[in-house]
């Protein structure tokens, strides 16, 4: 391999930035374009490119190819978007960013997985379609989240618990893994009112107000599983002893 991108290095078409093209790519990386094929980011890529650097296909991610041609053990010579070729984290996250900035990762820079120098690539894989959409590393967004979140696998499987690994709710449903203005992630400004988003009865207002709703759902109930009835921290009457 590395034989063959040496030699072929004299002549090689490329513009004054070092951009070879695809057709330079795939001529080494034959078994990434067969994967590759089948994504989102192909088509785009391929048919409808949104500006210039989309229209670069394959550098438009992993930055001029010239470099990494002239010399192929040179592991900085080209971003890699694996943990194994030394390209700092914060630069591999730079090139989704170009595209992939605003809206729902408006909050990522100071977030808790941006701080914890997770990675884009540490949850999506555009290099394959292994999922139904996102291209996420894995077949599911649960399954994704789970690479991690071990303790919250193993909540979920409690005799009581929120019915995400029967297929009726995600993660993603509750957390927003980009970024929110709150440490857990959550998609409303307080645990309560995402509860309610769901348990619109539990809302009120009520004649008689039970405070610890007001304050926080989580006084009494946990929320991924528990080994008490209806998700509750302790068991009945005890929770309502303390109190």
């Amino acid at each position: 391999f590395a034989v063959f991108c040496a030699s072929a290095t004299p002549g090689i078409a490329q513009d004054k930035d070092g951009y070879l093209g695809e057709a330079r790519c795939t001529a080494c990386h034959r078994l990434e374009q067969e994967n590759w094929a089948h994504t989102a980011h192909a088509r785009v890529f391929r048919l409808n490119p949104a500006n210039a650097l989309a229209a670069k296909s394959c550098e438009a991610c992993h930055g001029a190819g010239a470099k990494h041609v002239e010399d192929v053990s040179d592991k900085t010579a080209i971003i890699a978007f694996t943990r194994r070729r030394g390209a700092p984290v914060d630069i591999q996250n730079a090139q989704c960013l170009q595209c992939h900035k605003g809206r729902e990762r408006i909050f990522w820079q100071g977030s808790v997985h941006q701080a914890s120098s997770l990675g884009c690539s540490d949850c999506h894989n555009p290099m394959a379609k292994l999922s139904g959409s996102g291209l996420l590393a894995r077949n599911s967004i649960n399954e994704t989240c789970f690479t991690c979140h071990q303790q919250q696998r193993t909540e979920f499987r409690k005799r009581s618990h929120m019915p995400l690994l029967e297929g009726r709710l995600s993660c993603a449903d509750c957390h927003n893994p980009h970024g929110t203005i709150t440490r857990p992630l959550i998609k409303a400004d307080s645990v309560h009112q995402l509860c309610t988003t769901c348990h619109a009865e539990k809302r009120g207002p009520f004649i008689w107000e039970h405070a610890p709703v007001r304050r926080n759902c989580m006084e009494c109930h946990l929320p991924h599983g528990s080994s008490h009835e209806s998700l509750l921290v302790v068991a009945s009457p005890f929770l309502w002893q303390q109190c």
